[in-house]
């Protein structure tokens, strides 16, 4: 398998810029995620990658080689699809040994191959039935059968589950990740759903409007966020973002906003303009004797836990408590926020400020 090099590149469809200057690295053996809205670039910079779109500028290397202008055929990488692309007129078999015999390999090999392919993806049972009577989990299996018998050096997925239940969905991302992990294969997924990019990704690159937002582990673009961007992106509930205008000196360990004085992680860069105060909804906290108040205005029940809605000064902000916590709608009550969590954005121009919280890891 091969590391994948993506350098400045830019895709253009005439006016319409599809990607602009996308630089990251994929490491050989990673699950990366490429995650983002409709329309945001992802597919297209798959697309790239894999040699069925051309980069307008930049450059790609696949294992070592830049590869950006050559044909599809030239790069040695396996591509699955939503809608899975199956030979309807074959059975299982044959089209999960159609690459191979493309290739003219001997038909002993093909059918080692096939075995062993159809072993590891426990389908041995249905290899000579038609695809057309397939479920949607055992097609999927034929599509990805199909793409690993050749043993490419890396494979790309575009949206391969979101064409199945949410249920089966969930079940099928636990199958690839396990796929992954047995193969140690470099895998490149694109996805617009933010929990399976966090379920099954080593890495996740977070794109909106063409633009790379961030790259990183799935814990550091949580718990770290590059802009508020990503922090309303990720998470279910998304970070609350309390506005404020206020100024901070570099160095500053304490935040008054709204007439009180919050703890924040030390500041590395001065500031003052319109900020936003960012904490998840898991690090805030219903207390009575807190200084910043807060009206409860609607609650939603989640079993062990519940989401309470609260309208303050700097906005509205979801808390995540414990179900037993009693919170009644029209009550008043006080928040406290966890200090080593919070990240402050400029709201202009949504970037995070640098803090002793996200030094070293904002890739924007």
């Amino acid at each position: 398998m091969a590391q994948i090099v993506i350098k400045n590149v830019k895709k253009q469809f005439g006016d319409f810029t599809a990607v602009r200057q996308s630089s990251f690295t994929i490491e050989d053996g990673e699950f990366f995620m490429l995650l983002g809205p409709s329309g945001c670039g992802k597919t297209t910079t798959l697309r790239m990658i894999a040699g069925l779109e051309l980069p307008t500028s930049g450059e790609i290397y696949l294992d070592g080689e830049e590869i950006s202008q050559r044909p599809p055929s030239e790069r040695d990488i396996a591509f699955v699809f939503q809608m899975f692309a199956l030979y309807p007129h074959m059975n299982v078999r044959k089209n999960i040994s159609y690459p191979l015999v493309s290739q003219g390999m001997s038909r002993d090999a093909v059918r080692s191959k096939v075995a062993e392919v159809s072993k590891i993806l426990g389908i041995e049972d249905i290899l000579d039935r038609p695809v057309g009577g397939l479920s949607g989990g055992d097609r999927q299996r034929v599509a990805l059968g199909r793409a690993i018998v050749r043993e490419p050096k890396a494979f790309m997925m575009d949206e391969p589950l979101g064409a199945l239940d949410a249920e089966f969905r969930e079940h099928m991302a636990e199958e690839l990740r396990a796929l992954h992990d047995r193969m140690g294969a470099t895998t490149v997924y694109v996805t617009h759903d933010q929990l399976e990019a966090m379920q099954m990704g080593d890495k996740i690159v977070v794109m909106n409007n063409a633009v790379v937002e961030q790259f990183g582990t799935p814990q550091e673009i949580y718990d770290k966020p590059a802009t508020m961007f990503v922090a309303d992106f990720i998470g279910s509930p998304s970070m609350n973002f309390l506005k404020f205008h206020g100024k901070l000196g570099t160095g500053a360990s304490a935040l008054p906003m709204h007439g009180v004085d919050f703890d924040v992680p030390q500041t590395r860069e001065p500031f003052e303009g319109d900020m936003a105060f960012g904490v998840r909804p898991e690090h805030v906290s219903l207390s009575g004797d807190a200084k910043f108040r807060a009206e409860v205005v609607a609650t939603e029940y989640l079993g062990t836990t519940q989401i309470v809605t609260l309208n303050t000064a700097g906005g509205d902000v979801k808390a995540r408590i414990s179900s037993e916590q009693p919170a009644r709608t029209g009550e008043t009550v006080g928040l406290e926020f966890n200090p080593e969590t919070i990240t402050l954005f400029d709201r202009q121009s949504g970037r995070a400020l640098k803090s002793e919280l996200n030094e070293g890891v904002l890739h924007g």
